[in-house]
Parts: C-alpha cells; structure tokens; sequence
C-alpha cells in the first residue's frame, strides 16, 4: 500500500496574522525550515486578517489563504473574534487556523479549542524547538494532510 502523501501542485498560502516583527521573521524562517514550498502573507491586526480573509480593500486581489496562523494578542479586532469570523462562515471554516501564541493560559487554550481552532501552539524561546515547530508545522499541514 502507498502512503505518499498528496501535496499541493502549487505552494501553500499561509496568512500569518502577527504584531511582533521578530516573531514574524522567527515563523517565516522556521517555517522555511520544513523545504515546503510556500507564501507567506502577513497581517498585523484583526482588523486586517478580516480583510484579507475576505478580499476587501487593500486586499481585493489576493487569493484564500490554504492556512491561517494566527497570534492571540492583537490589536483592533481580537483574535477571538477574528477566529469565531471564519469558522462561522461556511465559505472559510474549513481553512485550517493555528493558533501561535505566547500564552499558556488554560482559558485560552480551552476558548480556542472551543471556537474551533485547529492547533494551539506556544511560542518558545529556544531556537531549536522553534525551528522543530515550524518544522513540524509544515510537515504536517502542508505535506502531510490534503488541505480544502
């Protein structure tokens, strides 16, 4: 039996939706680490992740993210909401949204759990467990599972 896994014929679209330059970078090359081909667009506040998302202006021309990783401290909209946004929409729900965050609080953990995230995962400080993480992440959502 062959288990090859199935890949996208083109790279993966993540929307990185993130305040922190530095940490930006961090995903970006730890991601990179994962020799998935993929593009990466970025977002600073909820507000624009739910533009972005749907296409709205200065985001018209861009094409539905495969992934979404999205911090929980953020400005204008919370990330609650932005999360709660996409999987009420039965156009988006199926994109996979990861949360990537600082916090080890059990009421966020569970409150993203429970409006539906995919993944939650905390954000570490050392570079190895960094590089495992995006390793890890792109292994398993971009080469290993068949995305929508």
């Amino acid at each position: 039996m062959n288990m090859q896994a199935v890949q996208l014929k083109r790279p993966a679209r993540i929307l990185l939706v993130e305040d922190n330059p530095a940490d930006v970078k961090l995903i970006k090359e730890a991601l990179g680490s994962a020799d998935i081909p993929f593009t990466l667009s970025h977002v600073t506040n909820g507000e624009a992740a739910l533009d972005y998302i749907y296409q709205r202006e200065p985001f018209k021309a861009v094409l539905r993210p495969d992934l979404i990783i999205l911090d929980l401290n953020l400005p204008k909209i919370k990330w609650h909401e932005v999360l709660s946004e996409i999987k009420k929409d039965e156009k988006l729900k199926a994109i996979p949204v990861i949360i990537l965050t600082s916090s080890i609080s059990e009421a966020d953990i569970r409150k993203s759990y429970e409006l539906f995230a995919n993944t939650y995962f905390v954000k570490r400080t050392d570079l190895t467990e960094i590089f495992a993480m995006g390793e890890g992440i792109g292994n398993y959502w971009l080469k290993l599972c068949e995305l929508p």
